[in-house]
C-alpha cells in the first residue's frame, strides 16, 4: 500500500464506516453473498479463494468492497500528458484527469476513491482504476470506452467522430431510487454516487468552489447590501472539508471577514497549514471579540471556528438579544447536507467524537439529534434575519433537510422549491446562468505552470476584447468579476493537483477562449494538449429541484430533460467524453446532472468540435430557461439567434390578460 494511502487510511476509513454502517447488517443478513461474488468476478478463480475473506471483512467493516490490497502504490497525481502509454492523446489526457482526481492533495479520501464531497467517487473499487487504465492504454481513435457507475464495460468499435469515453452514474430507475435502495446497491458494488465532476474526471481541486463562492459573495452583496466594497462586513458559514473549505480563501479575495465554523479538528488545521484559513480559534468568546475587532478596522479575516456552527449562530443571537448589535451581514451554509446521517451534518448537542459513535451505535437517535439540530440552527437565523442579515442556501439541501426537520423554512403560497430563504441560484446566480454564464474550466495537461499562465493572459485578453467590442451592462459586468479572478487566482496560487484554471463566461466567451487556447496549441506556445470540461452546476448541465433549476417556475423544475439532452448533444458534438449522473450536490436521486471533456490539441478539428459543442452546452440551458419565462434568457436566445441563422428556438407567448386565467372554469 501507498505511503499516501496509508498515511489517509484512518480519515478515509472513517468517511466510508459512516456511509456503510446504516446497510451493515442488511449486507450480513441478506446481500454479503451477492455482494462478494460481484467483487470477485474481476479476478480468476485461482486467487478468489484468498481474496474472499478479505474481501468480505471490507464488505463488514464498511459496507462496501473497496479492494484495498489493489490500491496503487504509486506517486498518484497528474503526470504530464506524453508520460502514459497510450495510444491516442485522448486517451492519455483522460488518464491525466483520472490521477489527478484520486491525488491526495486533490481527493478527499483517495484510499476510497472519493474525490469530495463525503462520498463522490471516481471509481468503485480498485479493479476498476487499474482495468479503467488498462483499457485507455490500449484504447484506438476507432473505440469507445463505456463505464457503467465505475465498472468499466468494455472497449466498443465506434468511430474517430464519437466520445473515446462514455460514463454513467447511479443511473437508477427512478422508482427504485431512494436512499435505502442506494445503500443497498453500494454494498453490492452495482452503482455509486459520482457526486458530479468526481465521477466524470473533471473534479480541478477546490480552486473551483472558491471562484464559485467569491462570485456568489459579491452577487450577493450587490442584491442584499446594495454594495461593491465588502470591507467589514462579515460572512459566516460552516465547513472547512472537501468543497466548503474553499469559503476561507474566498473571503479574503472578495475583502470581507469570513468566520467559518467546523467541528472536525482535523480539517480546520489542514486549511490553516495550507494558509487557506489565517486564524484559528475554538473558543467562542474569542470568536465574539475577533468578529468584533475586524469589523471596526475593516480588515480582511479568515477565521476558523473549531466547533458547531449552531453554537456559533446562537451565540451571535446572543450578542444581538444583550447588545442589540447585529455581527454578521451575511450567511450561509456548506455542510454535507444531502448526506446528513452519515457524516454530513453534525449535531450541536454532542462532540465530534459522541456524534461518530452514536451514529454507528444507534443511527436512529443519531437522526433525531441531527433534526433537533437543524431546528436549533433555523431558529437562530431566523432571529437574525429579522435584522439586516441575509441568509441563503447554498445547494447543498440544507433547507431541505430542515424542512423535513421540521424547521420553520417555510415560505407561505410558495411553490415545492420554495423557502423562507431562497437558494443562491434563485436570488443570486440564477440570472447569471440565465444569461449562459457558468464554470468553465480547462487542465493544462502539459503539467507546465507556463502553459497555464499562457492560458490566463489568451483568457484575459479575450474578455477585455469582448468589453471593448461593445457588450450589454450585465454581461460587461460578470466578464469584470472574471477578469479580477484570473489576476486574483495567479496571486492566490489556488493551483492544487493539476495545472487548471476555471472562470464563468457565456457561451461567446467560452468558444473565443477556447479557439485562441487551440490556437496557441496549434503554433507550440502551449506545449501539450489542454482539456476543457465544466462543472456540471452550470447553466445546462444540472436538472435539479433545489438548485441548480430552483429558479424554473413553470413546473418543469422536477424534469430532467435537459441534462439528459445535454448529454447526448455534447456527445454527438465532438466532446472526447461525457458523463451522465443521478446525484450530485444535493444528494442521490435529487438531481440528475451531465458533464464533458474536450480535448484540445491543436487540430481544425479541435477547434470545430469547440465551437459546434460548447454553442449547444451553453444554449441548450439558456433556451430551456427562456421557455420557463425568464425574461433575460429570452433576451440571450434572441441575440444568440440573430448571430447564428442556423438557431432556431421556440419562444414563449406571455398571458398579457390575467383576466384570461381567472375566467377560465376553475379545476
Amino acid at each position: 500500500m501507498a505511503a499516501w494511502a496509508r498515511f489517509l487510511a484512518w480519515e478515509g476509513r472513517k468517511a466510508i464506516w459512516r456511509q456503510g454502517e446504516a446497510v451493515c447488517t442488511n449486507v450480513e443478513t441478506e446481500l454479503s453473498e451477492l455482494a462478494l461474488r460481484n467483487a470477485l468476478r474481476y479476478f480468476p478463480a485461482d486467487v478468489q479463494e484468498l481474496l474472499a475473506p478479505e474481501f468480505a471483512q471490507e464488505l463488514q467493516l464498511y459496507g462496501h468492497i473497496y479492494m484495498y490490497r489493489f490500491c496503487p502504490d504509486i506517486e498518484m497525481r497528474a503526470y504530464p500528458v506524453e508520460q502514459y502509454p497510450c495510444q491516442t492523446k485522448a486517451a492519455a489526457a483522460i488518464m491525466h484527469m483520472i490521477m489527478n482526481n484520486l491525488d491526495p492533495a486533490v481527493a478527499q479520501f483517495p484510499q476510497e476513491l472519493v474525490t469530495y464531497g463525503g462520498n463522490g467517487q471516481v471509481f468503485s473499487n480498485w479493479a476498476q482504476f487499474w482495468l479503467t487504465m488498462f483499457y485507455l492504454s490500449k484504447m484506438t481513435e476507432e473505440q469507445t470506452l463505456v463505464m457503467y457507475s465505475g465498472h468499466p464495460l468494455g472497449l466498443f468499435p465506434s468511430s474517430c467522430s464519437a466520445p473515446r469515453l462514455v460514463i454513467t452514474n447511479g443511473m437508477v430507475i427512478p422508482n427504485y431510487s431512494s436512499r435505502m435502495e442506494y445503500e443497498k446497491l453500494f454494498a453490492l458494488g452495482v452503482t455509486m454516487y459520482g457526486q458530479m465532476t468526481a465521477g466524470s474526471y473533471c473534479y480541478i481541486g477546490p480552486q473551483g468552489i472558491v471562484h464559485g463562492t467569491v462570485l456568489t459573495v459579491l452577487n450577493a452583496a450587490r442584491r442584499y447590501l446594495g454594495i461593491e466594497d465588502l470591507a467589514g462586513k462579515v460572512f459566516v458559514t460552516s465547513g472547512l472539508g472537501g468543497m466548503s473549505g474553499a469559503q476561507a480563501k474566498a473571503a479574503v479575495i472578495v475583502g470581507c471577514i469570513g468566520v467559518i465554523a467546523e467541528v472536525d479538528k482535523a480539517a480546520l488545521e489542514k486549511r490553516h497549514k495550507q494558509g487557506w484559513l489565517m486564524e484559528v480559534t475554538d473558543s467562542l468568546d474569542r470568536c465574539i471579540q475577533r468578529l468584533r475587532e475586524a469589523r471596526k478596522r475593516k480588515e480582511v479575516l479568515s477565521l476558523g471556528y473549531h466547533g458547531n456552527v449552531v453554537a456559533l449562530w446562537e451565540r451571535l443571537v446572543h450578542e444581538l438579544d444583550t447588545t442589540g448589535e447585529c455581527l454578521v451581514d451575511l450567511g450561509s451554509d456548506q455542510t454535507s447536507c444531502h448526506n446528513p446521517f452519515n457524516g454530513g451534518y453534525y449535531p450541536v448537542q454532542l462532540s465530534f467524537t459522541e456524534a461518530q459513535s452514536l451514529m454507528a451505535s444507534n443511527p436512529a437517535v443519531f437522526k433525531d439529534l441531527v433534526q433537533e439540530s437543524l431546528r436549533r440552527q433555523v431558529s437562530a437565523i431566523n432571529r437574525l434575519a429579522k435584522e439586516k442579515f441575509f441568509f441563503w442556501d447554498y445547494g447543498n439541501a440544507f433547507l431541505l433537510e430542515a424542512q423535513r426537520a421540521g424547521a420553520d423554512v417555510e415560505k407561505k403560497g410558495a411553490g415545492r422549491t420554495e423557502f423562507r430563504y431562497p437558494s443562491y441560484v434563485q436570488h443570486i446566480m440564477g440570472d447569471i446562468f440565465s444569461q449562459g454564464f457558468g464554470p468553465f474550466r480547462w487542465v493544462c495537461t502539459s503539467g507546465d505552470p507556463q502553459d497555464l499562465a499562457v492560458t490566463d493572459e489568451l483568457a484575459t485578453s479575450v474578455l477585455e476584447e469582448a468589453i471593448a467590442n461593445g457588450v450589454k451592462a450585465s454581461v460587461k459586468l460578470q466578464y469584470m468579476d472574471n477578469i479580477r479572478w484570473i489576476r486574483e487566482a495567479a496571486r492566490h496560487r489556488l493551483v492544487v493537483g493539476s495545472q487548471a484554471r476555471i472562470l464563468y463566461s457565456d457561451q461567446k466567451g467560452r468558444v473565443a477562449i477556447a479557439v485562441a487556447i487551440n490556437q496557441a496549441i496549434a503554433c507550440r506556445r502551449i506545449k501539450a494538449p489542454v482539456v476543457l470540461s465544466r462543472d456540471h452546476h452550470d447553466v445546462s448541465g444540472t436538472d435539479s429541484p433545489f438548485r441548480e433549476t430552483s429558479n424554473i417556475y413553470d413546473g418543469s423544475a422536477f424534469c430532467a430533460d435537459m441534462a439528459v439532452q445535454n448529454f447526448v448533444g455534447d456527445a454527438c458534438r465532438g466532446a472526447t467524453w461525457v458523463a451522465l449522473h443521478n446525484g450530485g450536490g444535493v444528494g442521490w436521486g435529487e438531481v440528475i446532472n451531465g458533464g464533458f471533456g474536450l480535448v484540445l490539441d491543436g487540430t481544425p478539428e479541435a477547434e470545430q468540435r469547440a465551437r459546434l459543442m460548447l454553442s449547444w452546452d451553453v444554449s441548450n440551458g439558456v433556451a430551456r430557461r427562456c421557455w420557463s419565462g425568464n425574461q433575460k434568457a429570452y433576451e440571450i436566445i434572441c441575440q444568440t439567434m440573430q448571430e447564428n441563422s442556423s438557431l432556431v428556438v421556440t419562444l414563449p407567448h406571455e398571458v398579457e390578460d390575467e383576466r384570461v386565467l381567472q375566467q377560465a372554469p376553475q379545476l
